[in-house]
C-alpha cells in the first residue's frame, strides 16, 4: 500500500540518506553491540493511517516477545529499535536513515504503505540491510533491490482475485469503480482488477475518482445511479471508502461494494455497521480461521493486548517471524549471508497462510475474502495463490 509524496523534496532526502548508507555500504555485519541484534523497524504510528501502523508493531512485538523468551536467537536477544514516520513518506526515509547508518540495525521491518516502503527501500538497499515488508503490496516495491522482500501478496494478485470474485462469485456483469488518484495502492488495483473483469466479459460502465482526505463523495455515487453498476470496486483506505460507504448506503445504492486490504482497519464500520452490509474485501487471514496456527496467534495477542487482532497484526507477526527464522538458518550475522536466507525461505507456517518467498522476493501465498456482517468480519471464501479456489464460497 501507498502515498503519494513531494518528489523534489524526497529526492533530495533520498540521494543524501543513499550518500550516508555508502559510508557503511557491503560487508555489513553485526546489528547491535554484546549480547543484543538489533532490528528496525518503520511504521505509521500517528498520522493518517496510524492503525496500520500500531497493529503491525504490536506483531512485531509480540513476535520478538516470544523469541526472546525462548533465549533469543544465534545466543542473543533481540532489540527492536522503532521509528514513527507519522504516515508521512519524507519522514519514512529519514525514520530509514536512522536505523539504518544511526542505529546500525541488521534489518529493517516496514512499511504498510508501498510508497513510504519504496522510499525507504533504496536506503537499504545501498547499504545492504535486508528489508522486510509485511503489508506493501504495490508490484514495484521488490524492483528496489534484491535486499527487499515482501510477506504479502502483490496488488496484481488481490486485483485479480476480487475481479474473479465479483464476476464469478457474486455474478457482477457490471462494475463501477471509484479510485483514488493520490494512491499508488489504489490506482494498481484499480489497473488489476479492471484488466482482470473486462477479461472475463465484465463491463465497466463507470469510473470515478477521489483523493486522499476528501470527505464528500456523493457527485461520484451519484454518477454511479445512473449506470447501474451490479458492483462497485472501492480500491481505498479506510478512512475515505469508511465515508464512502455510508453515503452510498445514504442515497440508495444497495448493490455489493468490494474493496483490498487497505479496508481492514477497526475504524472502518465504527458507527456505521449496517451500512456496511454486503460489502467484500480481500485480506490475509480471518480470525474464523480454524487452522491451529492461526488461533494460537489470536489467543495469544488478546491475551497480550485484549483485543481481536486484524491482518496488519499478523502480517507483522509473521514478518518478524521470518526474520529472525532466517537469522537461524544463516547461523550468521552476516547481511549477505542473511538475505540469502531469506530469499531461500519456503512453506513458512505463517498466520497469513503458507509462506514461499519466489525469485522476485514476493510471498506465493493464499488470499482470503471477508465478508462484512453488522460490524463484524465473516470468512467468505480462500483462494490459492494460483488463483484456485481452496474453499467453496459462503454467501
Amino acid at each position: 500500500m501507498k502515498t503519494l509524496f513531494n518528489l523534489k523534496r524526497s529526492d533530495i532526502i533520498v540521494i543524501a540518506a543513499l550518500g550516508a548508507a555508502l559510508v557503511f555500504g557491503s560487508c555489513r555485519k553485526g546489528g547491535g553491540p554484546g549480547d543484543t541484534i538489533r532490528v528496525g523497524e518503520f511504521a505509521s504510528l500517528t498520522g493518517g493511517t496510524a492503525t496500520f501502523g500500531q497493529s503491525v508493531h504490536q506483531g512485531d512485538v509480540l513476535a520478538i516477545e516470544e523469541i526472546n523468551a525462548a533465549g533469543g536467537v544465534l545466543g542473543k536477544q533481540i532489540d527492536l529499535m522503532t521509528e514513527d514516520d507519522q504516515s508521512k513518506t519524507e519522514d519514512a526515509v529519514a525514520s530509514v536513515q536512522k536505523l539504518v547508518n544511526s542505529d546500525r540495525v541488521l534489518a529493517v521491518l516496514g512499511e504498510v504503505a508501498s510508497s513510504r516502503s519504496m522510499a525507504g527501500a533504496p536506503i537499504c538497499q545501498m547499504a545492504h540491510v535486508p528489508m522486510i515488508t509485511p503489508a506493501s503490496t504495490n508490484e514495484d516495491v521488490t524492483k528496489k533491490g534484491d535486499y527487499i522482500f515482501r510477506i504479502c501478496y502483490t496488488d496484481l494478485f488481490q486485483g485479480q482475485t476480487m475481479a474473479r470474485f465479483a464476476y464469478n462469485s457474486l455474478g457482477g456483469k457490471r462494475a463501477a469503480i471509484l479510485t483514488d488518484v493520490k494512491q499508488d495502492y489504489s490506482v494498481g488495483l484499480d489497473d488489476a482488477f479492471k484488466n482482470t473483469y473486462t477479461f472475463l466479459g465484465g463491463v465497466v460502465v463507470s469510473e470515478q475518482s477521489y483523493s486522499s482526505g476528501d470527505k464528500d463523495f456523493r457527485a461520484a455515487l451519484t454518477s454511479f445511479e445512473g449506470a447501474n453498476p451490479d458492483v462497485i470496486f472501492v480500491p481505498g483506505y479506510y478512512n475515505e471508502v469508511s465515508l464512502i460507504v455510508r453515503q452510498a448506503r445514504e442515497l440508495g445504492i444497495t448493490c455489493p461494494i468490494l474493496g483490498g486490504d487497505g479496508w481492514d482497519s477497526p475504524q472502518l464500520t465504527k458507527g456505521a455497521e449496517k451500512e456496511f452490509n454486503n460489502t467484500f474485501f480481500s485480506n490475509h487471514f480471518s480470525t474464523e480461521d480454524p487452522d491451529t496456527t492461526v488461533q494460537n496467534f489470536i489467543k495469544k495477542y488478546q491475551d497480550e493486548y485484549h483485543a481481536v487482532p486484524d491482518a496488519m497484526a499478523a502480517l507483522g507477526y509473521d514478518a518478524t517471524r521470518i526474520l529472525v527464522d532466517a537469522m537461524s538458518r544463516a547461523h550468521s550475522t552476516d547481511s549477505a549471508k542473511l538475505r540469502k536466507a531469506i530469499a531461500s525461505t519456503k512453506n513458512f507456517p505463517g498466520v497469513t497462510g503458507s509462506i514461499t518467498i519466489d525469485e522476485y522476493r514476493n510471498a506465493s501465498k493464499p488470499i482470503t475474502i471477508i465478508k462484512i456482517v453488522d460490524g463484524v468480519y465473516h470468512f467468505a471464501q480462500r483462494i490459492g495463490p494460483n488463483g484456485e479456489a481452496e474453499t467453496p464460497f459462503k454467501p
